[in-house]
């Protein structure tokens, strides 16, 4: 590791060396000479030359001797070698210095094989190996097809290639010895040598891309997420080409920082895959990208045009001046709306968030059912950010579940929670993959904001209708119990009680006379009182335990423990303070909750030991039911006991829930809010 830390830091070295004395040199040479000699200033190849010198060193500290950190070391000081090259060329025909000819052989011949680079680390990307079986007699196949033309280019004479290039041997390179390793052919055969490379040249990039689709269709893992980085690198290049193309003056400028991209890319892919999310970094980019060219396009096209219109009644060096002054005092202003008007098309409205929330809003405030307001947060994720399916899942007590969704499906997807007070209420669903997948900080944001407003709509429906619901249910619980005591009262007690008025009358008609049968209508009598003492008790008991009256709810609840008859069972009932002068409804519904929790227990738990906690917390009193027994599956549908457990705490304002902690035993829980009811 150490060898290979000490070479990345010597090529390292030499690289910037190189590229800091040729810049030094450059500054010496006219732009006038520099021109005359068809040469590149040193920093047009030494920053791409060191974009892959740096991300190559820190792959070879990462990953000693990995072939890789080879190629992009090696490649780097390539680069930085010819760009010396071009700037000692340029000066030292300029001053006669010495060293022009091998400069020129350099820069002109050994350059070519600069070609090779990008082939060889296409074949070896990510593992640095060779593909295996026929495709590896394919990739030298390949590379000796793209190494030809520089093969030729090291040894053809130099006024062939000139006369290939179609454009005369610059004048300050007379004198100069340009063809040092050339030798003589038959007349006709260095030009068939250099028409066959340049036909090769082509080819022999086709194996390459076609090893790295085979590579990424079967990758897996942290190895798909490597290629994806290479894709990534190679949108960035092909973006800056496009750029290029459509401002040819900025080819020179864009090529060092996509160069220095990809070999980034490179090294985060082969040390750190996941450091970034590279599908949502690749959607961005070539969403971004292709918005800017596109703008770019408009740009050149407007320049172009309004420089031909003046070009007919001006000269063209005066055309072109006022052709970019009223391209930028005309169209500038314009060119901000262009791009607004762009991204709005592709992206959305998110970029207006005030319009996006307030028409959320009025949407919400117009819609007069809970689905109805779901299907408006559904249509406006999808039109703030132009999305082709989006979908608003809420979830009801009981597992039921309501859904909204826009458009359909295309392919795999994501779900953002909605949240309301720190609970999960449900989901907003959105495509996870394509460019519009990609979601800046301020999306986030955006999206967040209108979750919030999916919750709070959500949450209010759903409030509204439970407590509809709650009307309907406690005027029809009213009504049944009324029918209930009335049919009690009149059916049992009622006859019950005038048939012992009707002993007690007989009885007396017959005292005098037969005091034996007086006797036995007086005793049925008094077993018909027992018996609707009896119904009067249950009747009370129903409307409100007795023991709650007559020991408080603590006590209430130890008789209940009491009661349970389940083999092996313990139950303990905690010590409580402050339970005295609870609203009644509350103790009810505690007590309740208690004595069905504990019932629950008994029949279904298959527990050794029970306990019961009540306590007053913020001003709610917390019924708690904890069990070592055999919890509860998941996936187990509610029965009509937990049902009507979660019922009664819910009619109070209050929160039920049931846990079954590492799968083994159940805490049944209830807090029941008493300040409205004291």
């Amino acid at each position: 590791m150490k060898r290979a830390t000490t070479v990345a830091a010597g090529v390292l070295t030499i690289s910037a060396a190189l590229i800091v004395a040729a810049s030094v040199v450059d500054l010496q040479v006219p732009g006038e000479h520099r021109a005359a000699t068809e040469t590149d200033m040193a920093w047009t190849a030494g920053i791409p030359g060191l974009g892959l010198v740096i991300p190559g060193a820190l792959l070879m500290r990462r990953l000693p001797g990995h072939p890789v950190a080879w190629v992009l070391c090696l490649s780097g000081l390539h680069w930085c070698l010819d760009g010396a090259a071009a700037s000692w060329l340029a000066y030292a025909t300029y001053t006669d210095r010495p060293g022009a000819s091998f400069a020129f052989w350099i820069y002109q011949r050994l350059g070519a094989s600069l070609l090779l680079w990008l082939p060889l680390l296409l074949l070896i990307y990510p593992s640095g190996r060779f593909p295996g079986g026929r495709w590896r007699i394919a990739g030298r196949a390949s590379l000796a097809l793209t190494g030809l033309l520089p093969a030729v280019v090291l040894f053809v004479p130099s006024a062939i290639a000139q006369a290939r290039a179609g454009t005369p041997m610059p004048a300050a390179f007379e004198g100069l010895d340009l063809d040092p390793a050339s030798f003589p052919l038959p007349a006709g055969w260095w030009e068939a040598l250099l028409g066959t490379a340049w036909l090769t040249l082509p080819l022999g990039m086709i194996v390459p891309f076609l090893v790295v689709v085979r590579r990424y269709r079967g990758a897996l893992g942290d190895d798909r997420l490597r290629m994806r980085w290479l894709l990534w690198a190679a949108v960035v290049d092909l973006l800056v080409m496009g750029s290029a193309l459509v401002v040819p003056s900025i080819s020179d400028i864009a090529l060092g920082p996509a160069v220095g991209l990809t070999g980034a890319a490179i090294v985060v892919a082969l040390v750190r895959p996941r450091l970034l999310d590279v599908d949502r970094l690749l959607g961005g980019t070539v969403l971004y990208g292709a918005m800017a060219i596109t703008v770019l396009l408009v740009d050149a096209l407007v320049l172009s045009l309004t420089g031909a219109f003046l070009g007919r009644r001006m000269p063209e060096q005066d055309a072109a001046v006022v052709a970019m002054l009223i391209v930028m005092l005309g169209y500038g202003p314009l060119r901000h709306r262009l791009w607004l008007a762009i991204r709005r098309f592709v992206l959305g409205l998110r970029d207006d968030p005030y319009r996006v929330v307030a028409g959320l809003a009025e949407r919400l405030e117009q819609s007069s059912t809970a689905s109805g307001e779901l299907q408006a947060v559904a249509e406006a994720v999808a039109r703030a950010f132009r999305s082709p399916y989006v979908a608003v899942e809420v979830d009801r007590p009981g597992g039921e579940r309501v859904v909204a969704a826009y458009g359909e499906p295309s392919g795999p997807t994501e779900a953002l929670p909605i949240s309301y007070r720190g609970e999960t209420v449900g989901r907003v669903v959105l495509p996870a993959d394509g460019p519009r997948a990609a979601l800046s900080a301020q999306d986030e944001r955006l999206l967040g904001d209108m979750v919030r407003q999916a919750a709070v709509a959500a949450r209010a429906a759903h409030l509204a209708q439970e407590l509809q619901r709650s009307r309907e249910q406690i005027v029809a619980a009213r009504e049944e119990e009324r029918r209930r005591l009335r049919r009690d009262l009149h059916d049992g007690l009622g006859p019950t009680l005038g048939g012992v008025g009707l002993r007690i009358d007989a009885a007396r008609n017959m005292a005098a006379r037969q005091p034996a049968e007086a006797d036995k209508l007086l005793k049925q009598a008094r077993e018909d009182v027992t018996a609707a003492v009896a119904d009067v008790r249950r009747l009370v008991h129903d409307l409100r335990p007795p023991a709650l009256d007559d020991v408080g709810l603590l006590g209430a609840v130890r008789q209940q423990a009491a009661r349970l008859r389940a083999p092996g069972l313990t139950v303990t009932v905690d010590d409580a303070e402050g339970l005295d002068g609870l609203p009644a409804a509350v103790e009810v519904a505690a007590y309740r909750i208690a004595s069905e929790a504990l019932t629950n227990v008994a029949r279904h738990a298959r527990a050794t030991s029970c306990r019961v906690r009540l306590v007053i917390e913020d001003g709610a009193l917390v019924v708690e039911v904890t069990d070592d027994g055999v919890g509860i599956p998941a996936g187990t549908p509610s029965g009509v006991g937990l049902v009507s457990l979660r019922e009664r705490a819910a009619e109070l304002g209050g929160n039920f829930r049931i846990e079954c902690p590492d799968g083994r035993g159940t805490v049944v829980r209830a807090e029941l809010p008493m300040g409205v009811l004291v």
